[in-house]
């Protein structure tokens, strides 16, 4: 089979088995290329469409509304631009679109759109905002933040060095109004952190509110943080954004590093100016914000990997707090183990006591990748397994976790081979299964692993590329 057949009949396939939808028309308005994916988006049979006008199957749009027309008519590409309309089965969808136009010797000969459905994703955000706006409007606001779990610095358990430091440090936090930059792997406490400076601070009375950054389209998060205007885009409703919505409080952006650089810089000029200007609007609204930013991945790897504008950087993380994972604070496992055998008795109606001496053998030989929350999450499930008689937790109460002990993968019959081979050729292996055991205890992430045995980053992948290509 010749490459071009081929490269034709691969492209023929992700274009009918793909989910996102593609829509192209040619210089005439008329569709050559229609896939089932925008078929099923819009309501219509590929038949309806192709060859067609796209004038004549969507006479709701002329040559100023429809994003084809326009972007063959001006040759400007229009990208990622939020659309919500009504498909021709009468269904409301939200779709992240962009549209190119398609060039042959400098002359435009036609124009492409592709379009993701949001449609989900749109109305959890619609309701997150609805939410948030009802909570701020309530007469009982007052009450209803009591009802809501509210965590201080007495909730952080533990008596960790590391620990102890970035409690110290959120403690004097909670006195200034600078933002806050905390870092800290998934599940070491982040958001309970923020929420303790901001509960111990002048705004403890106002609004905390949390939004992650990572779990919604920048096209919709840029609506969620500074608002709408009717008109601002298609579909657009008049509604604050969480910045109007948390003005006098506090507002944690989680997983910074996971936001676009475009939207980080218009969070930055938020930042230094003061005001926001909701899509679609011409007001400038003032806001009095406090921002707390976290990020699951060291801040100076995520500028090296421009994940995190340098100017952004520098604006929120006036102050650091840095969370040590669990297996960096196995000194405090006793102390969490009890705390969560007592949080889980009172809640399941159980009994126990302890665990065994082997879960707990176990427990610190693993590398928890999930952190506190995964722990929690272990004891959750071996509680489960218990019945009310029994009083400790053993390896058989944790059938049902997946939990499975992650020890060392030192080879510890080394020193025996120094009776059959060279002391440098012993120590050379002994090297290369300690630099392995670190690797997967730090997820291979080099930094981390680095940090761990002493050494440089690039000794490291010199150390790792050297062992590999010995192999």
């Amino acid at each position: 089979m010749k490459n071009k057949d081929f490269n034709e009949i691969l492209m023929q396939n992700i274009l009918r088995h793909g989910n996102i939808g593609v829509h192209v028309i040619d210089k005439d308005r008329k569709t050559i290329i229609y896939n089932e994916a925008m078929a099923e988006l819009e309501g219509l049979e590929i038949f309806q469409v192709m060859d067609k006008d796209i004038l004549d199957i969507f006479p709701s749009l002329n040559e100023y509304t429809s994003t084809l027309i326009k972007v063959i008519n001006t040759g400007e590409p229009i990208i990622n631009s939020t659309q919500t309309y009504f498909n021709f089965r009468g269904h409301s969808i939200t779709t992240i679109s962009s549209t190119i136009p398609l060039e042959r010797e400098g002359q435009i000969i036609g124009a492409l759109e592709i379009a993701q459905d949001v449609t989900n994703l749109r109305k959890l955000s619609d309701q997150l905002m609805e939410l948030q706006q009802e909570l701020k409007e309530s007469k009982m606001n007052v009450k209803k933040n009591k009802e809501i779990k509210k965590y201080n610095f007495s909730n952080i358990i533990g008596n960790n060095k590391g620990l102890a430091i970035a409690k110290q440090i959120g403690e004097r936090a909670s006195e200034t109004p600078s933002s806050v930059l905390i870092y800290g792997e998934t599940g070491t406490g982040k958001e309970m952190f923020a929420q303790s400076i901001h509960n111990s601070g002048s705004r403890k009375n106002n609004t905390f509110i949390a939004q992650n950054c990572a779990a919604i389209p920048d096209s919709l998060l840029e609506g969620i943080l500074f608002g709408t205007e009717k008109g601002g885009f298609t579909g657009a409703i008049e509604r604050e954004g969480i910045f109007e919505q948390a003005n006098g409080g506090t507002l944690l952006l989680d997983e910074i590093n996971s936001m676009s650089l475009p939207l980080q810089a218009k969070l930055l000029r938020v930042l230094q100016e003061g005001y926001i200007r909701r899509i679609g609007g011409l007001k400038d609204v003032p806001v009095d914000v406090r921002i707390i930013a976290t990020t699951n991945e060291d801040p100076k790897i995520a500028l090296e990997k421009n994940l995190i504008r340098r100017d952004l950087y520098y604006r929120l993380s006036v102050i650091n707090i840095y969370i040590p994972p669990l297996r960096d604070r196995l000194d405090d496992l006793d102390i969490l183990l009890s705390f969560f055998i007592n949080k889980f008795n009172n809640l399941l109606n159980k009994n126990i006591v302890k665990v065994s001496m082997e879960v707990r053998d176990d427990f610190l030989n693993y590398t928890w990748p999930g952190n506190i929350r995964e722990l929690e999450n272990f004891i959750e499930g071996g509680m489960n397994m218990v019945s009310f008689q029994d009083k400790v937790l053993n390896r058989e109460n944790f059938i049902t976790s997946n939990f499975i002990p992650k020890k060392s993968n030192i080879d510890r019959t080394l020193i025996q081979r120094l009776n059959e081979d060279s002391l440098p050729n012993v120590l050379n292996d002994l090297e290369e299964s300690i630099i392995q055991d670190a690797m997967e205890r730090y997820g291979n992430n080099i930094s981390n692993a680095a940090k761990h045995l002493g050494i440089k980053r690039q000794t490291l992948q010199h150390k790792l590329k050297k062992s590999t290509s010995a192999q």
